[in-house]
């Protein structure tokens, strides 16, 4: 690829990549490009270590801003850095540190500088050619073919979601056997279930292998009863929670990408094995569909199901969930493929759970899927993309898509100006631009995208992919990052949208605003664009 990112603005991350050489989860260096100035925050475990590297020279005409180099052209005069290893930087031209005790080291030579993590200091990069370092880590971003009969937009924003998605990538430690990825290398840092598997399928276009090892990271933190937890890191795993099982939809489609019957072969026992923990420890009511773990916090009634802080889970109730079965009834599919001497074990489980999802799911008066109360047994009124998901495993009959089809033109429910707004446009009184109360997310449009083309509503499929690969490029070359989610109304930037609540006034948290450099809108990006049939 010839071109190189080439937007600065505040937020985007810079890391070593697993790619390249060793990581370190514990102690690697990670920088984030700073606001109101052209600087770099350094990134610890010390929220209030102020450490910088400060751009002190001429504005610059021209920029280079990957996730482990960037180049300030300004004058005739050039100002870079460029990740070492997963501890040293090495500087050249105008640049100010500050703040660097009691975390950091620096020493100076041959025209250069090289800042490091305490302790780790490697004084030989000193003497390396500045340019040889460089072109070292634009390896793979060159190596990459550009993308045919597409805009300069487009070839841009793909040049930023791959330096991203090489970032995002950690080596092998500890627990974790294998090469994984985190959604972003501050502030989630850890490996996440439904996350990794949209990581893979961003990676199998350009590295079919190390989209395998995406997941296979992922079952590396699986437990001897099938469990597999939301998230975890080389050292500890979260013990009580599990996330949306999408992980067989990634293996088909990775494997779809270069057949590896061995690794599927491996896989396909453990899922299976996952697949039933699910049934037997999350259908609280014993009706045969699943209900997700809810935690009485306000911000977060239901991690578990990723949709957080959705209005659907505001009473912190059990619901049988039409996303979580039809991830469920998806993955039961998918291992009648891969366990073709247990098809019939899996596609009954298949048909039971569509069954069940158009008895209690489906209702006839909204034309689309809502969760169901399993305490106060009824149907909810809230409408939400998840209401969606079940087209994914086949479990609407045709009829049926096309009464739920027909919203995504309803702009009363999820004809927005941005498809598909998490929550309907109507419900009005739970609608917040936060999170999932309103906004738009990369991965469920991807989601529904797939199940609308199952029915064949090509064009619809086609027109939502494209209004989101637009929207993405449209705020990259404003911002410079993808972006956690997206403004359903297009009226505010998705930097000015809430993060489970409003910032206070006058002041300024990264964390109350939607995450940048984000994991699977990047990668999404990368999966949807690679696609013939939606470019």
């Amino acid at each position: 690829m010839n071109v190189l990112p080439n937007v600065w603005d505040y937020g985007q991350l810079l890391a070593f990549s697993g790619l390249d050489g060793v990581t370190a989860y514990e102690d690697g260096l990670c920088m984030r490009t700073a606001r109101n100035e052209i600087s770099f925050e350094l990134k610890n475990i010390d929220p209030e270590n102020k450490a910088m590297i400060r751009y002190i020279g001429s504005q610059p005409e021209k920029v280079e801003l990957t996730g482990d180099y960037f180049c300030f052209y300004a004058n005739g005069h050039v100002s870079r850095g460029v990740y070492c290893d997963a501890w040293n930087i090495l500087l050249e031209g105008d640049f100010q540190l500050t703040s660097l005790e009691p975390y950091y080291d620096v020493q100076c030579g041959n025209g250069k500088t090289l800042l490091a993590v305490k302790g780790r200091l490697q004084p030989e990069f000193l003497m390396e050619s500045m340019d040889h370092v460089i072109d070292t880590r634009l390896q793979f971003l060159r190596s990459i073919q550009p993308l045919d009969n597409v805009s300069d937009a487009t070839q841009i924003t793909t040049a930023k979601a791959l330096s991203q998605i090489k970032s995002q990538v950690y080596s092998p430690e500890g627990m974790i056997k294998h090469y994984w990825s985190t959604p972003d290398r501050w502030p989630h840092k850890q490996m996440w279930l439904w996350d990794s598997a949209f990581h893979a399928l961003g990676m199998r276009h350009y590295n079919p292998a190390m989209a395998r090892d995406l997941i296979s990271a992922v079952f590396d933190l699986q437990q001897d009863n099938g469990f597999i937890p939301l998230c975890g890191c080389p050292t500890f795993f979260y013990p009580t929670r599990t996330q949306p099982p999408v992980l067989g939809l990634a293996m088909k489609l990775v494997n779809e990408t270069e057949a590896a019957p061995e690794w599927i072969a491996e896989l396909a026992p453990k899922l299976a094995k996952f697949i039933n923990w699910l049934m037997a420890n999350r259908d609280t009511d014993g009706h045969g569909l699943l209900e997700w773990a809810v935690e009485v916090t306000a911000n977060c009634r239901s991690g578990e199901s990723g949709m957080d802080n959705s209005p659907r889970f505001d009473d912190a109730i059990q619901l049988d969930a039409p996303d979580f079965n039809a991830y469920l009834a998806s993955e039961c599919e998918i291992l009648a493929g891969f366990l073709p001497d247990q098809q019939d074990y899996w596609m009954g489980h298949h048909d039971r759970i569509c069954r069940l999802m158009n008895e209690r799911l489906w209702s006839p008066e909204q034309n689309l899927y809502v969760d169901y109360n399993v305490v106060e047994n009824r149907r909810t009124d809230i409408l939400s993309s998840a209401g969606f998901l079940p087209l994914l495993c086949g479990a609407p009959s045709q009829e049926q898509a096309e009464k739920m089809a027909a919203h995504l033109t309803d702009p009363t429910t999820f004809g927005t100006p941005l498809r598909v707004p998490s929550i309907a446009a109507r419900n009005t009184e739970a609608y917040k631009k936060d999170m999932w109360r309103g906004p738009v997310w990369t991965n469920i449009n991807y989601m529904i995208a797939l199940g609308l083309e199952r029915y064949g509503f090509h064009d619809l499929a086609k027109s939502i992919v494209q209004d989101t690969l637009r929207e993405q490029e449209k705020w990259y070359l404003e911002c410079g990052t993808f972006f956690e989610f997206y403004d359903d109304r297009k009226e505010d930037a998705p930097r000015d949208l809430e993060r489970k609540g409003k910032m206070p006034a006058g002041q300024f948290h990264p964390l109350m605003m939607p995450f940048h450099d984000y994991g699977w809108s990047g990668t999404l990006y990368l999966e949807m664009v690679n696609r013939q049939e939606w470019r």
